[in-house]
């Protein structure tokens, strides 16, 4: 690391842009079983059984209130091909809460298999590091003392906008594993709506829902990606430019990208419900 203290100013809030969107790489790739160790999918597992007792008994309302709105009387339930139906309906909402942590692990594997796909059709295996450039680092360093000071509040502010957009990244993936736990642990309760034709609308929902959840990893993978290909092109500085415009223009290109994989990263749940039309 360089002895300049603007230079080291700038090269610590791009190590910590780096850590942080390696984090995301990591976290993206790692499931809800063995995040923080696994300790806090056991505790979901456990409420997600307590909750079932609940489901179960949602289920059997949702079942009655919706016999008795979709059938005009009881003679209709005596039809067989009525019973059965209705027979049918009551067994997979039954297996759906039952199996519910099964269906909804197998819908999380089945995006992560696609987030892998991405990742492997374009060629990362982790996420490229942003560096300060030679070439900026030697014009920063050839600045005299009082050359400095406005290149100092200059690095001061971009370092300070680095590290904050780094911690709003990193909190938005924690955020998407917060919310796969939230689903899960409550899921019984949705499911028990699938046993009531009127009321099956609540669980088709929370599937979709928790679908969109799942694939907003893969919208950010590809945030990343396409950030690290504008990464791995440094920002076209002018060398016969004074040192504060080099320095500014440089900072002003690599903000102005970061804002935008925040900003495609944030809006990645909102980008999923529009695709499937949530």
């Amino acid at each position: 690391m360089s002895s300049n203290w603007v230079v080291q100013n700038l090269q610590n809030a791009l190590e910590t842009w780096n850590q942080k969107l390696a984090e995301i790489w990591q976290l993206i790739t790692t499931t809800p079983q063995n995040f923080k160790g696994g300790g806090i999918w056991r505790v979901i597992v456990n409420i997600n059984g307590a909750v079932q007792a609940i489901g179960l008994a949602l289920l059997v309302l949702f079942f009655v209130i919706g016999m008795v709105r979709t059938c005009g009387s009881f003679t209709e339930v005596k039809k067989p091909e009525h019973a059965l139906k209705l027979f049918i309906r009551f067994a997979l909402a039954k297996g759906a809460i039952t199996y519910g942590m099964e269906l909804m692990l197998a819908i999380f594997n089945i995006v992560q298999g696609t987030i892998s796909t991405i990742m492997k059709a374009a060629g990362f295996s982790q996420a490229q590091q942003t560096t300060l450039p030679q070439s900026m680092i030697k014009t920063i360093e050839s600045c005299g003392f009082f050359e400095s000071i406005p290149l100092w509040a200059v690095t001061l502010i971009g370092g300070l906008f680095i590290t904050i957009m780094s911690f709003i990244l990193i909190m938005t993936v924690y955020g998407r594993f917060f919310k796969l736990y939230m689903y899960t642990a409550l899921a019984p309760i949705p499911l028990s709506t699938f046993a009531g034709e009127p009321s099956q609308n609540v669980g088709k929902s929370f599937i979709k829902s928790y679908c969109a959840v799942c694939l907003e990893g893969a919208v950010i993978v590809l945030a990343c990606i396409i950030f690290s290909l504008f990464a791995s092109s440094p920002p076209v500085v002018d060398p016969n430019a004074a040192a504060v415009t080099q320095v500014w223009s440089y900072i002003g290109e690599l903000l102005f990208n970061m804002l935008v994989l925040v900003g495609a990263v944030r809006m990645s749940d909102r980008i999923i419900r529009e695709m499937m039309g949530l």
